[in-house]
């Protein structure tokens, strides 16, 4: 397994977690404040997965 087929579970795997916690978060009632930073972490996260995927397509195609 080279470098970039393990970049893109590794990122998707972030996004998947850090939505879980504002789940769970939510569910037992948690703060507003948390929820928030958790959703903009998931933002920041989808965004930085996005563009690994994209750079993993990129490099495979060339």
């Amino acid at each position: 397994m080279n470098v970039s087929s393990a970049l893109v579970p590794i990122a998707v795997g972030a996004v998947a977690v850090v939505l879980l916690l504002g789940l769970v978060n939510m569910l037992r009632g948690g703060s507003a404040n948390t929820s928030q930073r958790l959703m903009r972490l998931r933002v920041v996260l989808q965004f930085v997965a996005i563009l690994v995927i994209l750079g993993v397509l990129w490099w495979r195609s060339g």
